[in-house]
């Protein structure tokens, strides 16, 4: 068997459902063993974006999403969203092509050692230098991406390898429980919740599992004790519940620290070191439960008095299971009465340019229970993930890990590809949009069927934001951009440009109803940031 057959068959075997990417003439033996496969080839117009899409396909589903490239330029475009999927716990494997390395072809044109350049951005990275070698390498990369804490691996296939014959067979795939908590570290993680006074619970990124889900609504709903989350852990209980005070949006100074400066314990479910920290631990300071597939990794700001290492979900069920609690929320339950009343102050608010709290009330009053929003990065983000409340996992993807700039466009595309009967609307600001907006032609192209908001400030308004804050003069953050309905009406898609608040309401009612990609270049006014940011709370 052609080895490149046998890598293709290889890949079915791990149940891989499309290849996003661009391949080059270093893959072209790989390109035509694909070409009779059940696997689906999504080309693209970057590697940059078929990246993004291979790892929000790894978000969504818990596989690990495949993206392809050749060799030099094209690897190395994969090198973001590489970084992307790591620090993102997104389970992705890239493949990307090489000259032969038994036999010069072309002495050293285009040659970079892509194996050593994602060697940190990985959890595993390797050369197939033997054609027999690829049921092993295939098998071991899959295991490694999906494995706690999921992550990006490489696998280089040079040319002359996918070439040769080979003779193996394949490997079956095999899957692994994982380990649980102890029952006596369950019984003292319940100990210590019973004794304080205050407890509360956060929700991090590790959580963002479906079953994690589950049990933490059980949790909740048996002790009745308040939460919040970080903004990857968005939609992991629904936001409607009586209980939720709210995501830690801002590292300070948000409404959500009132809670946490009040509480003397946070059961901390899920947390990664990725995500800015929503609070610091001090000597002497509030007791923390870290809850986790692993132990915390210890820093000068978070020493937790507890790990409790194995499967969250069966670890949250057991420390459910064990507390019997009485304790007094009634400052929590003011608090969350003052955090809503502030969080919707400007949702009716019809100036325009429109503000970004009218903005989100308006997407989520458009959207479904099951809609998904996915999120460029930018200022926007944080509003968004303050005042939109997501009532199911996976609603709102956001990057809050690598926080790139580029990804909102097509982890859009991914999550209709992989959900073509929910709505998905993508919001970008008019930077973000740019650096991959050309994704709109692989999106018609495929026949989907979604929204993009772009947020058009002429500037890069995150920076600007924080130039301001840091008392500098405004200066080389604006720039000029397309006419955005005459760009994606140039693509196939379709453009519009509302004017009031109203016709922008009314422009997303009928863009939901009608087939097609559908871009909604809509002026947003940021004036506000820092005075609504920076109010105080009396309580």
């Amino acid at each position: 068997m052609k080895a490149s057959d046998l890598f293709v068959k290889a890949l079915e075997n791990e149940d891989v459902e499309y290849i996003f990417g661009i391949p080059g003439e270093e893959n072209l033996d790989f390109l035509n063993s694909l070409k009779n496969s059940k696997i689906k080839l999504v080309l693209t117009r970057h590697e940059q974006g078929a990246g993004f899409m291979a790892a929000t396909y790894g978000r969504l589903t818990g596989k690990p999403g495949v993206c392809l490239s050749t060799l030099g330029p094209g690897a190395t475009n994969l090198i973001t969203p590489a970084a992307y999927a790591q620090l993102g716990a997104m389970p992705m494997v890239m493949l990307t092509g090489q000259k032969p390395i038994k036999k010069s072809k072309q002495g050293q044109f285009q040659i970079v050692n892509i194996v050593n350049l994602m060697r940190p951005i990985t959890k595993y990275t390797k050369q197939i230098v033997n054609g027999n070698n690829i049921p092993s390498v295939v098998r071991e990369a899959f295991r490694i991406a999906m494995e706690e804490r999921p992550g990006a691996v490489h696998i280089e296939l040079p040319e002359d390898i996918a070439a040769e014959e080979t003779d193996t067979m394949l490997f079956d795939v095999v899957g692994h429980l994982r380990p649980d908590a102890d029952e006596s570290v369950a019984k003292k993680a319940a100990k210590m919740i019973e004794t304080a006074k205050m407890p509360l619970i956060l929700i991090g990124a590790g959580a963002n599992r479906k079953r994690t889900s589950e049990a933490l609504n059980y949790f909740v709903n048996k002790t009745g004790i308040p939460f919040f989350n970080t903004q990857l852990g968005k939609g992991v209980v629904d936001e409607r519940h009586e209980n939720f005070l709210g995501t830690a949006a801002l590292s300070n100074n948000d409404f959500i620290h009132y809670a946490i400066n009040r509480s003397d314990l946070i059961i901390n479910i899920g947390h990664d070191v990725i995500e800015k920290p929503p609070f610091f631990m001090e000597r002497n300071g509030k007791q923390v439960i870290h809850v986790n597939f692993f132990p915390a990794q210890v820093d000068e700001v978070y020493f937790p008095q507890l790990n409790v290492v194995g499967d969250i979900a069966n670890s949250v069920r057991r420390i459910a299971n064990h507390v019997n609690g009485n304790w007094d929320f009634s400052y929590f339950k003011r608090l969350k009465t003052q955090i809503d009343t502030n969080l919707s102050k400007y949702f009716k608010d019809d100036r325009f340019p429109i503000l970004p709290q009218r903005l989100v009330k308006i997407v989520r009053d458009k959207l479904p229970e099951d809609g998904i929003v996915t999120l460029d990065n930018g200022v926007y983000k944080i509003w968004f993930a303050r005042n939109y409340k997501c009532f199911q996992p996976n609603t709102m993807l956001l990057d809050n890990a690598l926080a790139t700039m580029g990804a909102g466009l097509s982890s859009a595309m991914t999550a209709k590809l992989i959900y073509p009967n929910r709505k998905v609307i993508a919001v970008s600001g008019d930077g973000g949009f740019m650096m991959n907006s050309q994704e709109l032609e692989t999106a018609v192209r495929l026949g989907l069927n979604f929204i993009v908001i772009i947020l058009n400030d002429k500037a890069y308004g995150m920076i600007k934001w924080k130039q301001k804050g840091m008392g500098f003069e405004n200066f080389g953050l604006d720039y000029n951009n397309p006419d955005f309905v005459k760009y994606a009406d140039s693509y196939g898609a379709i453009g519009h440009r509302p004017n009031s608040c109203e016709e922008f309401a009314e422009t997303v009612t009928k863009c939901l109803t009608i087939d097609g990609v559908h871009v909604i270049d809509l002026a947003i006014d940021y004036s506000l940031n820092h005075s609504i940011l920076n109010v105080l709370l009396k309580i």
